[in-house]
C-alpha cells in the first residue's frame, strides 16, 4: 500500500472512533422546553447545576431543579 492509502485509512478509523464517543442528548425542562446537547451533561453536585455544550457550541449551565429529564438520542 502507498503512504496515501495508509493515511486515508488511519484518518477514517480515527473519525469513526470519535463519532462513536459522542452521544447527543435531549434535556427536557419543567416548563416543557427541550434543549439539545452535544454530549451527556455533567452534573456538578457542589453548585447543583448541569453543565453541557449546546449544538451551536455555546456552554450552558442549568439548575437541577429546572430539569425534568435527560435522555440520550
Amino acid at each position: 500500500m502507498t503512504q496515501r492509502t495508509i493515511a486515508a485509512l488511519m484518518l477514517a478509523l480515527g473519525l469513526a472512533t470519535l463519532a462513536g464517543c459522542a452521544s447527543p442528548t435531549v434535556i427536557t425542562l419543567n416548563d416543557g422546553r427541550e434543549i439539545q446537547a452535544v454530549d451527556t451533561p455533567k452534573f456538578d453536585a457542589d453548585s447543583g447545576f448541569y453543565e453541557f455544550e449546546q449544538l451551536d457550541g455555546k456552554r450552558t449551565r442549568i439548575n437541577k431543579d429546572q430539569v425534568r429529564t435527560v435522555k440520550d438520542l
